[in-house]
């Protein structure tokens, strides 16, 4: 996620290119450039997964792409103001037997002045699916 897009929000087109630079992170699949994107002090909840700090951000990212191959994304703003915004998003996956899985959940950010995100609190439920059914 770029800090040249800082808060406040206030602009659409800025608001969902902040999201968008932040699909295009996630796509990486790099946690090193990923977690830069977070504040050193970051706060998040994963699921049921609580988080404090960069550097537990960093492992989680490496756990989760160790479990989630071939991760593809796709996120969307849903509204923002001020320093927050909430995002729902989709991403496809499949685990080392080869089941493929759709993830779908909600997001709500909240950044510091800078633009890197000072906290995350995701929530997410998972689909299996076909490899026939992919969309993404």
């Amino acid at each position: 996620m770029s800090s040249m897009i800082a808060p406040p929000f206030t602009d659409p087109e800025l608001a969902a290119r902040k999201v968008q630079i932040a699909e295009d992170l996630w796509n990486t699949r790099e946690p090193e450039r990923v977690a830069a994107a977070y504040t050193e002090d970051t706060h998040w909840r994963n699921r049921t997964e609580f988080l404090t700090g960069r550097a537990a951000v960093l492992e989680f990212l490496r756990r989760k792409w160790d479990r989630e191959l071939d991760y593809k994304l796709k996120k969307e703003l849903w509204g923002f103001r001020n320093n927050r915004m909430a995002v729902k998003f989709q991403y496809e996956w499949h685990d080392n037997h080869g089941q493929w899985f759709r993830s779908y959940g909600n997001e709500l950010w909240e950044f510091a002045p800078s633009g890197l995100m000072q906290r995350r609190e995701a929530s997410i439920n998972d689909l299996a699916i076909t490899e026939q059914e992919r969309v993404l």
